[in-house]
């Protein structure tokens, strides 16, 4: 029986799970303290939009976490979703014929 793969994991996900609900913080109050628009934070919430260097280096201010955490959230999300789209390619491709 084939296991079916979990989707990746949205930094979006991880910011409304583990810091927003919890802590009961809207989007409009997380804007405000990290002076950006409330349209990102909600977009990056929703998962509409990744985590940019600007916004990983406010968030790990504001949650007192690390730039390189959400960094490697986006950078992982994105690794994840592309080989999604490209494994039967990737699965063609062979080391081997590098030698002639």
């Amino acid at each position: 029986m084939k296991r079916k793969k979990l989707p990746p994991l949205h930094p979006g996900e991880v910011l409304r799970e583990e810091y927003m609900k919890p802590l009961g913080l809207s989007a409009y109050r997380i804007a405000k303290l990290c002076r950006v628009p409330r349209t990102r934070i909600g977009r990056i919430a929703n998962e509409k939009i990744g985590i940019t260097s600007d916004t990983a280096l406010r968030l790990a201010k504001l949650f007192e976490t690390t730039p390189e955490f959400w960094v490697s959230l986006q950078n992982q999300y994105e690794l994840e979703s592309a080989f999604l789209e490209i494994e039967s390619e990737l699965e063609q491709i062979e080391p081997e014929q590098l030698v002639a």
